[in-house]
């Protein structure tokens, strides 16, 4: 995940749309149900998938089953996809959902971390309660790059699940709050709030990751 999605969230543009006519004799060949219509599709959205998957499980092999079970789904259930979006975007929703409940389910054998217990204080009006450190000039130094990703990583992998599939989907893959909420059967509203509060406590991760390194001026 770039650092810079974290300083300065809102002008994240990540992900491309393929687009809807590039998949027509894909499309084609998977509702008549053709020999190599299953490989096509591999071959044709298969990497980026799993990097997806990859994405929000953390875990290859997690990953490789979630692409597994997603293109299955997709072979399955066809035509159920009516051309309302790119036949891409579709496919990674089901990727994304089927992600997320990978790591739904492997999560809830542990404890999750609660946002409240690490994120900064605000007061009614949304204002921080306590004075808060601009170490954002710094992102760039190269002797602090390797120490703030290994942060970022690390409190990516505390996230609650949900909060950590909407992060990814946002500020990596370059979905909008729409497609994420539709993806994960949520209100546009809950997806934005969790965004906020995720960028936040990962923000507040590494503020306290530049805190430790003595990075403050």
């Amino acid at each position: 995940m770039s650092l810079n999605a974290i300083l300065e969230p809102e002008t994240s543009t990540v992900g491309l749309r393929p687009r809807a006519d590039r998949d027509l004799d894909l499309l084609e060949a998977l509702r008549l149900h053709e020999p190599t219509a299953a490989e096509r599709l591999v071959t044709t959205y298969g990497e980026r998938a799993y990097r997806l998957a990859t994405s929000i499980t953390g875990n290859e092999q997690d990953a490789e089953e979630v692409v597994q079970d997603a293109f299955w789904t997709v072979v399955r259930k066809i035509e159920t996809f009516r051309g309302e979006s790119a036949f891409g975007s579709w496919l990674y929703r089901i990727v994304a959902n089927a992600a997320y409940q990978k790591l739904r389910g492997w999560r809830s054998r542990g404890r999750d971390l609660s946002l409240d217990e690490v994120l900064p204080s605000f007061d009614a009006h949304g204002r921080h309660v306590g004075p808060v450190a601009d170490w954002s000039a710094r992102v760039d130094d190269p002797s602090v790059q390797t120490e703030l990703r290994m942060a970022l990583t690390a409190a990516i992998d505390e996230l609650h699940p949900v909060s950590r599939t909407m992060l990814v989907l946002r500020d990596v893959e370059g979905f909008s709050n729409s497609e994420i909420a539709e993806a994960l059967g949520l209100s546009v509203t809950i997806v934005k709030v969790r965004v906020h509060r995720a960028r936040l406590f990962l923000r507040k991760q590494l503020g306290d990751a530049m805190a430790t390194l003595g990075d403050y001026q």
